[in-house]
């Protein structure tokens, strides 16, 4: 089967596990607003901010490096599962240390026993297989998209059913537990080979050696999504942050969906045509163009329509959403455009201009994050999170043309 079938297949399972997905989310989201107010909500970021933060930061790379290696992955599986079995014991304690000053920071007593429970989250999921990442890897989409969908589902029932009976916000975190023991379950029932703990210096440290870039691409990808969020939660307060989160995810739910379809697809396929310079041209030009025409199309009437797909979605306690997601739904749709790059940069080997692009996205935010705030409140940060990916696009067109100009230049060579 030649790659533009295998490309059809993988975006037709992915994009329907992305639209199961999004339909439990946003189903699961609807219930919850009308239970939690946006204080509450508030809360549950910060959480989720200091979970994704440790995450982020301790990051190893193993699942790109598993992607980007052509021998069998059998080779580096029980070294890649001591090394999350670790850094997951590692993320939990740090989020335990953390929950008491975090809290303070924010000002949000209400924060603090929720990051106490998320620490939970990272020891569970280190030990999740990780022969998993051959779904990706071998291109098997559908068998992907039934582990992930039945973990969603789980989640979501879990989520909405605590929510319901113990109207604590808490439930949201519990939710994420419980798929976390799910997906380790299902990883070890639905995936082979399986790995066992076991140490080869020069694996691991083969691991790191090419993951350091990926490291530092999530550590300023991280503090460029969120760093808005931190400013918003410190600078004016938890209910302000609850909102603005909940802005992000209505403007950019659909739209970074798309991108990360594409990436998830493209991606293995990307890695195979790294040595034909013309096909990889034409692979990634041709998912890119998809990606600007679907967005558009979404973008265009979620800033039309704001008012009204507030009002049927969560209700009119959230109307000061509004002018929030007609910013960020620009934000979104040139974060999917400049933000898929990536993707091209990590298979052929370039962690560091993922890492670069993200680090001027960063400082982009950096400058002006702070006194748009105070000046303008969540509509100003929300005009500078759209500032920092404008600064972010020239970077990325520079690193295509230089990626793409020196691989023709070595092929005729």
């Amino acid at each position: 089967m030649g790659y533009f079938n295998q490309t059809l297949r993988g975006v037709s399972w992915i994009g329907v596990l992305r639209v199961v997905s999004r339909i439990l989310v946003t189903g699961r989201l609807a219930i919850l607003a009308r239970i939690f107010a946006p204080s509450e909500f508030g809360a549950f970021a910060i959480a989720t901010l200091v979970l994704a933060f440790f995450e982020v930061v301790t990051e190893t790379g193993i699942n790109v490096y598993l992607v980007q290696e052509k021998k069998h992955i059998s080779k580096y599986l029980n070294e890649a599962w001591l090394v999350s079995m670790i850094r997951g014991t590692v993320i939990g304690i740090l989020i335990f240390l953390s929950a008491k000053p975090v809290s303070m920071f924010f000002n949000s007593p209400n924060a603090y026993t929720l990051i106490l429970l998320t620490a939970v989250i990272p020891f569970i999921k280190g030990f999740i297989n990780p022969s998993i990442v051959l779904f990706q890897k071998d291109l098997k989409f559908q068998s992907e998209f039934v582990f992930r969908s039945i973990i969603l589902l789980f989640e979501s029932i879990a989520m909405v059913t605590i929510a319901l009976v113990t109207k604590s916000v808490s439930s949201m975190i519990w939710g994420f537990i419980f798929s976390a023991l799910v997906e380790v379950v299902l990883s070890f029932i639905y995936v082979r080979p399986w790995p066992r703990a076991s140490f080869q210096y020069t694996t691991v440290k083969d691991i790191f050696t090419r993951g350091k870039w990926v490291t530092l691409f999530g550590i300023f990808a991280y503090l460029a999504k969120e760093g808005d969020n931190a400013v918003v939660g410190k600078i004016i307060n938890s209910a302000a942050l609850g909102i603005y989160q909940m802005g992000y995810k209505i403007s950019t739910l659909v739209i970074t969906e798309i991108t990360e379809v594409a990436s998830k697809v493209t991606f293995p396929i990307f890695v195979r045509l790294c040595d034909d310079p013309r096909r990889l041209f034409a692979a990634y030009f041709k998912s890119t163009g998809v990606i600007i025409f679907a967005t558009i199309c979404i973008g265009i009437p979620l800033i039309l329509f704001t008012k009204p797909i507030v009002l049927i979605a969560l209700g009119d306690k959230w109307l000061a959403v509004v002018p929030v997601v007609k910013i960020l739904t620009v934000y979104g749709i040139i974060r999917a455009i400049s933000g898929y790059a990536a993707t091209l940069f990590l298979a052929v080997q370039k962690q560091n201009y993922a890492a670069f692009m993200t680090i001027t996205r960063f400082f982009g935010l950096a400058i002006v994050v702070v006194p748009l705030t105070y000046r303008y409140g969540i509509i100003g940060t929300g005009y500078s999170a759209l500032i920092s990916v404008a600064v972010e696009l020239p970077v990325v067109l520079y690193f295509l043309y230089k990626i793409f100009h020196d691989k023709q230049t070595l092929q005729k060579g």
